[in-house]
């Protein structure tokens, strides 16, 4: 049962291959259940507690759809510090080798911790794991999460309200600009419970001439009915 281990555990036991494999073909990856119920109720919950956050976005104001999210404060939720601590050693494996095949900087060490004391001392401090909420015709456009001139080139967002019972529609979508061709959209349906995988700007894509970066970016579809509320992972934090 996912519930007798640790999210440490839960995160190590998916399915790595099959994810890495994912990311490479498409930039995006289901990575399968690994919240339980009852612990996406408590994250879900937390919206509604002003003292857990640093900041909340109206996404019509800034036209960047139509929603809202809610940045975290220190200290984080407890399972959002497990999160990203497990995921990030998975997590740079692949960046590593994306960066490789781009001939770009891989700037990341082996220790998560490492990595959050490079950002602050870059001056980017400000913690950016974040819950969103979508009501009836939400939608979020399409960007990239960067933050600052440090990037952790992949990220994850898990679901935390079951799809076709909480709400109808709002899928997940990555949109990937494509080299002289026409760009390609992946859309994903998240289960309460799931993480995704995806990446935060770009993928190699191997042209003639070597690998290229592909430029991508991910939003929302419009919701038809309901509430969809999700968390979302950045692994470098903001300035």
């Amino acid at each position: 049962m996912k519930g007798d281990a640790t999210i440490a555990q839960r995160v190590a036991a998916l399915d790595w291959p099959a994810i890495r494999a994912q990311l490479d073909a498409l930039g995006c990856a289901p990575a399968g259940a690994l919240l339980e119920p009852g612990e996406c109720r408590a994250l879900r919950a937390l919206y509604r507690d002003d003292t857990r956050f640093r900041s909340t976005v109206d996404m019509a104001r800034h036209r960047y759809g139509e929603g809202e999210y809610r940045y975290f404060d220190h200290p984080l939720p407890r399972i959002a510090l497990q999160l990203r601590a497990a995921f990030y050693p998975e997590l740079l494996a692949v960046a590593r080798e994306w960066a490789e095949r781009l001939g770009r900087p891989a700037p990341w060490p082996d220790a998560f911790a490492d990595w959050l004391a490079q950002c602050h001392d870059a001056g980017q401090k400000r913690p950016t794991p974040l819950l969103l909420r979508y009501e009836p015709g939400g939608w979020n456009a399409l960007h990239r999460d960067l933050y600052g001139e440090l990037v952790f080139p992949l990220q994850v967002v898990i679901g935390l309200d079951e799809p076709g019972v909480d709400y109808q529609g709002g899928e997940f979508v990555v949109v990937e600009q494509r080299p002289r061709a026409q760009s390609r959209a992946t859309t994903l349906t998240i289960a309460r419970g799931e993480a995704v995988v995806f990446t935060t700007r770009d993928r190699p894509l191997r042209g003639a001439r070597g690998w290229l970066a592909a430029p991508m970016r991910h939003g929302v579809s419009v919701l038809h009915s309901g509430e969809r509320h999700t968390l979302g992972l950045i692994f470098h934090d903001a300035t």
